[in-house]
């Protein structure tokens, strides 16, 4: 096991897999590979004629992805969001389940260099995948005050949002706002108050990195897609660390579990009416106070579980 496998520690490891009902001969997805946590104990559960196909847009993450020697394994350098086209390309049709581990994994967070945090000094990136896209600092080179603010307030929940976005475009007058260091200390100066324990630059690190990511337009974009390609009785699994991303799932799985009333004042019989495609499984789900402690990152992840119905052949 490498030395980021041993950093990493997969949260709601054994919970999530089990909610999953792992098949022997199933196909199943993990839409985020990360370090491989969730896959290992899947591909531990299936038999030799399952499968799994392993997302992941971090191009790091599928490098170490690699070490696992395992012929039921697919690994696909791509965003959960190109699900339904990278099945295809592989000849996939339905899955029997599908996990979605949200967020950012730890190696991500700890590695200097992605720029994700403030605890280091280092170029501000913040990509999950290095390999396209704008960074954190070309993208704060040119955006308008309005824009930046509407990123703070709408991903971060900034109340100093316009604070912050008028003190971002006043510094790269003086210079260009290129690393983590500059952008925390920016922010630390213009947010006078902050919860306590928390760093004065969480919420706008948080809201530019969901942003540069598109985080919740790619879940938004799955969710969908993952209703189509699900067997009957396949799960979908989801957990989210933040309340945004929470929000998401929690009314896309209720709104598929709840039987359409259908036209007002229109006639219609039960049975003639738009089935749900959803069952809700169990409640939302939080680590326990075990896991908290032994890794105090898995204190905002909650879990949602749902189970495909009304499949149409």
């Amino acid at each position: 096991m490498s030395g980021a496998e041993r950093d990493h520690v997969t949260v709601l490891l054994a919970e999530a897999v089990d909610a999953l009902g792992v098949k022997p001969d199933g196909v199943y997805v993990d839409g985020t590979f990360g370090r491989g946590g969730h896959s290992r104990r899947i591909l531990a559960q299936l038999g030799p004629h399952g499968r799994l196909i392993a997302f992941d847009r971090d191009p790091v993450a599928i490098e170490a992805g690699k070490s696992i020697d395992d012929s039921r394994l697919t690994l696909v350098h791509a965003p959960f969001s190109e699900l339904a086209e990278e099945l295809d390309a592989l000849g996939v049709g339905r899955v029997d389940g599908v996990l979605l581990d949200l967020g950012v994994s730890s190696p991500q967070f700890d590695e200097p260099s992605r720029g994700m945090s403030f605890r280091f000094d280092a170029p501000l990136d913040m990509r999950m995948d290095t390999s396209r896209g704008q960074t954190a600092a070309q993208w704060l080179a040119h955006a308008e005050v309005a824009e930046i603010r509407e990123v703070l307030k709408g991903y971060g929940e900034e109340r100093f949002a316009h604070a912050i976005a008028k003190a971002l475009a006043a510094a790269r007058e003086r210079g260009a706002v290129e690393t983590t260091g500059q952008l925390a200390a920016i922010v630390e100066k213009t947010v006078r108050t902050r919860e306590p324990g928390q760093h004065p630059a969480t919420r706008s690190f948080q809201a530019i990195r969901i942003f540069i990511n598109q985080e919740l337009e790619e879940l938004k974009q799955v969710l969908p897609v993952v209703m189509e390609r699900l067997v009957e009785g396949g799960r979908l699994v989801v957990i989210s660390f933040h309340s945004l991303e929470d929000r998401i799932v929690k009314r896309f799985m209720r709104g598929e579990a709840r039987p359409d009333t259908g036209p007002k004042n229109l006639p219609l019989r039960a049975h003639e009416l738009p089935q749900p495609r959803l069952r809700l499984v169990g409640r939302a789900q939080r680590p326990g106070k075990a896991e908290v402690d032994a890794n105090p990152r898995a204190r905002s992840a909650v879990m949602r579980v749902a189970e495909r119905i009304g499949v149409v052949a």
